[in-house]
């Protein structure tokens, strides 16, 4: 029995056993059976329902293939995995239950209620719990409207929360909001459910006493179908890679003066094999045999014959006429066969040489005596019809835009990188189809393409590709071995291949991160290195040789998530550096629009609690491409997972669509999500033409304060703020405002100690606040200086002195604060008499001075901005 281990994390149900497992597979070659397993198992996609937390831990050490999908829905967890029929056996003599996806049968049977573990451990505390909110939102989509909310609370996993509402016939509804955990770090509660009617607002309350109420806020507006003349539902079935490439070299013949075929450099092992046969019953008297030709040039023509001499005391003795092998096996005293699979491997490799190589079969000692076989043709399993090549393929991408000399902003759209998700070319097809044939009549498309870059890439893995269309269907990998000869027998034929969406040097298994496997049989093997794979490599010529490109979407599918860096942790979970927080505000600005998108084709909304940096919704996917071009090429890269689940209003529960659904629905998944690339590319361009600067504002403003301060920015639009705290000029390698955590947007800065702030900021187009330059000699930086005083006895002059006696090495000359304080004295005479008015006056003629003094260059910009932030206190206090 075949199988692979598991190196997805679960965001809620997730042990350290599984994270010991990121890096090894389920070896079946260390097993001893004694039954050779000649042809590889028929896998299918089912669901497996997991009735506990200890058999979740099971699961995962027992390495089958699970896909990528999992689904918790109020503490029920439902598993997606490629099974062989004795593979779901196995799970349910285990007490699992195992579902087909891939047949008309429905599962009507509601997921096994979860069993939870008792965490004893973690002790609540008796004080009332602070609540933070994250996301409270409704959105309605084809199946009705639907409420999600995700809060933490400060006392941490172990409270009961629970959410409260008032709806339309003034009943009142409650949900139990479910905690969201993964590698044991707890994230916040959640709760996703299905609402007659849109509430004013929702009270939330732990068990610890806490409570918040709060509004609502409507996540992807109601959107309606793209209708009257523009063009689109180009794609009226699944294609082949094949078909696929077809299709763009069509359309860039039709359309030369808006599009190019790019032929990219590295082309793929292709779709071909060595052609192979298993002889033997048992292990021990089994060897395989490779064709030294591939088959179809030849290796598919080679036969073998295993056959004994009548006689006794016979040698062993092997021939070869023409493609045919013939192995006549040493006979004994008795007449019995007599030859060991070692000495007619060695037998076979000394006169066959030049057509076979003979092995071991798998860890087999070959100390078995070899029995007779009639004659078995050898072969590469392939099916694909004689049209598909078995040649090395050449990928390809379309280039489409009226200027394509890199003057304008690139984007980069590229799928089928995992060869089972048959949807996603689809995809990549349409897109590329409407933005031609609506050129010259749809206003919004022609400004796309005069205005941008386009990039696609329809099939990033071409040869599994073929191989899933034609032999596998549950294909992921591409189809190069890279095993040795103890997993190469053809038994194996489905487990080979590198997963190219693990392939990448960031955040690779290699460099120590998670998600990915050293085990060539792996359905997530990352290669024998990084960027090992020609189709990986052909991603990143594609960045490196357009370094205008900017954006990208990589497409796969299923189970409707958005998604962007970091996409890589390692088994502390510590992730890949977190995008500023700015940058995080512009990935959730951006998906908003394209979420809309994909919504406005048939009202798919995809949820919430799927959308944002990869760690936050799904797994650890170390050394996947986005991540490789986000950090090593600078471009704004998401993830489509096409497919999200549909609502059963019988079952009353979301469903899953799979790899491949009914046309019906792939054709669907391929209208909406190509809305959504489409939508990337308007985003693109409005990052194109924005030439408006960000602006920002310090909160709470610059001034004095009687205990530290917690400042955050408000600011214009999403913008990287750059900000220092030691007097020095704030520049591009300064500190940034970072994401405050899990689910959080900006961090505050506690300022525990007077500090001067400078800052500018930066917004995703690279315009800089105020024009300021980082690298010049600017000052136009923004600065406002936050005082910690308790100020005992208020603000007057006797403290301004004593501030000036404080900075007094602000100045050219320390003893020029002397005769600043002199000038205070009258001053202090106007305190004494009450006089305001006069105290405001000579105060602001004591700051002008002050501000001279920086002009001339006696006084630094830090001194003089402390002291006159006691000045105008002073000012504000005798204005009132």
């Amino acid at each position: 029995m075949k199988v692979k281990r598991f190196f997805k994390y679960f965001m809620v149900i997730v042990s350290a056993l599984a994270i010991a497992f990121t890096s090894y597979a389920f070896d079946t070659t260390t097993a001893a059976p004694t039954i050779v397993e000649k042809d590889a198992p028929e896998m299918a996609l089912m669901e497996i329902i997991v009735p506990s937390e200890d058999m979740l831990d099971n699961l995962v050490a027992s390495g089958y293939e699970l896909t990528g999908y999992v689904s918790e829905r109020n503490g029920e967890l439902e598993v997606h995995a490629i099974l062989s029929e004795d593979d779901s056996e196995l799970l349910e003599s285990q007490g699992y239950e195992v579902n087909v996806i891939q047949t008309a049968q429905d599962v009507e049977r509601m997921l096994n209620q979860q069993a939870r573990k008792s965490l004893n451990k973690f002790e609540l505390s008796s004080e009332t719990d602070q609540i933070k909110v994250f996301r409270v939102d409704y959105f309605t989509n084809q199946s009705g409207t639907f409420l999600y909310l995700e809060a933490k609370s400060s006392a941490g996993r172990d409270v009961t929360m629970t959410a409260e509402w008032v709806d339309a016939n003034g009943e009142e509804q409650t949900a139990n909001m479910v905690r969201k955990i993964d590698a044991g770090v707890y994230l916040y509660h959640y709760v996703l459910t299905k609402i007659d009617s849109v509430p004013n607002n929702v009270v939330i309350t732990t068990n610890q006493n806490g409570q918040v109420e709060t509004e609502l806020t409507e996540w992807i507006e109601d959107g309606t179908p793209v209708g009257g003349e523009y063009l689109q539902n180009f794609v009226d079935r699944y294609m082949n890679p094949t078909e696929i490439t077809e299709r763009i070299e069509s359309l860039a013949e039709e359309f030369p003066e808006l599009a190019e075929i790019i032929d990219l450099p590295y082309e793929t092992n292709g779709y071909r094999r060595h052609a192979q046969a298993t002889l033997g019953s048992t292990v021990p008297a089994a060897f395989v045999l490779t064709s030294k030709a591939w088959g179809h040039e030849g290796g598919n023509d080679i036969t073998v014959t295993v056959e004994a001499p009548d006689e006794a005391n016979q040698d062993l003795a092997v021939s070869v006429d023409g493609s045919a092998i013939t192995v006549s096996l040493a006979t004994d005293d008795s007449g019995e066969p007599a030859s060991t699979a070692n000495e007619v491997i060695a037998a076979i490799n000394e006169t066959a040489g030049d057509l076979v190589t003979a092995a071991l079969y798998r860890q087999s000692d070959g100390s078995g005596v070899v029995q007779p076989e009639s004659t078995i043709s050898l072969t590469d399993n392939l099916s694909a019809p004689a049209d598909i090549s078995r040649d090395p393929y050449t990928v390809k991408a379309i280039r489409i835009g009226k200027h394509r000399d890199g003057s304008k902003l690139g984007v980069l759209g590229y799928s089928q990188e995992h060869a089972r998700e048959w949807v996603t070319p689809l995809v990549s097809v349409e897109t590329a189809e409407r933005l031609l044939r609506n050129y010259y009549t749809d206003e919004n498309t022609k400004a796309l393409v005069d205005n941008l870059d386009i990039f696609i890439v329809p099939t990033v893995n071409p040869d599994g590709g073929h191989y899933s269309f034609f032999d596998y269907n549950m294909q992921r990998k591409n189809i190069t071995n890279h095993c040795g000869p103890e997993a190469s027998d053809p038994a194996y034929r489905n487990s080979w291949g590198v997963d190219l969406n693990r392939n990448h040097e960031v955040g690779s298994v290699y460099n120590g991160y998670i998600g990915g496997s050293t085990s060539c049989t792996s359905g997530t093997y990352a290669g024998p290195e990084p960027n090992s794979e020609p189709e990986a490599q052909n991603l990143i010529w594609l960045a490196e040789q357009n370094p205008n490109i900017k954006f990208a979407m990589n497409i796969h599918a299923y189970g409707g998530y958005f998604m962007w860096s970091p996409g890589a942790y390692d088994a502390d979970r510590n992730p890949l550096p977190v995008p500023t927080a700015g940058e995080e505000a512009y990935f959730w600005e951006a998906s908003e629009h394209i979420l809309q998108t994909i919504k406005n084709h048939r009202g798919t909304v995809i949820l919430p609690g799927r959308t944002g940096p990869i760690p936050d919704v799904l797994y650890s996917a170390g050394g996947n491409s986005a991540d490789a071009l986000w950090y090593n090429h600078d471009i704004y890269a998401w993830n489509f997972e096409v497919g999200a689940d549909l609502w059963d209003e019988e079952r009353e529960r979301w469903v899953s669509v799979g790899f491949q659904p009914d046309f019906e629905e792939g054709h669907a998944e391929a209208m909406e999500f190509a809305n959504g690339l489409i939508g990337l590319l308007e985003v693109a361009l409005a990052n194109a033409n924005d030439e408006t600067n960000p602006e920002t504002t310090l909160v709470p403003e610059g001034g004095i304060y009687d205990g530290p301060v917690d400042i955050e920015f408000e600011m214009s639009e999403p913008a990287t703020v750059y900000y220092t705290l030691d007097g020095s000029k704030p520049t591009m390698d300064s500190a940034a405002v970072m994401v405050g955590g899990t689910r959080d947007l900006m961090e505050s800065i506690t300022i525990e100690e007077t500090s001067v702030i400078k800052w500018f900021s930066v917004d995703a187009a690279g315009n800089i606040e105020n024009d300021y330059n980082p690298n010049g000699d600017d000052t136009n930086y923004n600065i406002a200086a936050i005082v910690i005083d308790d100020l005992p006895n208020g603000i007057n002059t006797g403290v301004l002195s004593s501030v000036l006696l404080q900075n007094r090495f602000e100045f050219e000359i320390p003893s020029m604060t002397r005769v600043l304080q002199n000038k205070l004295t009258p001053i202090s005479n106007f305190e004494r008499q009450g006089d305001g008015a006069k105290v405001v006056h000579h105060m602001q003629l004591f700051l002008n001075q002050l501000d001279k003094l920086e002009k001339d260059g006696k006084v630094t910009e830090d001194g003089n901005l402390i002291i006159s932030t006691y000045g105008n206190a002073m000012i504000d206090y005798w204005s009132e």
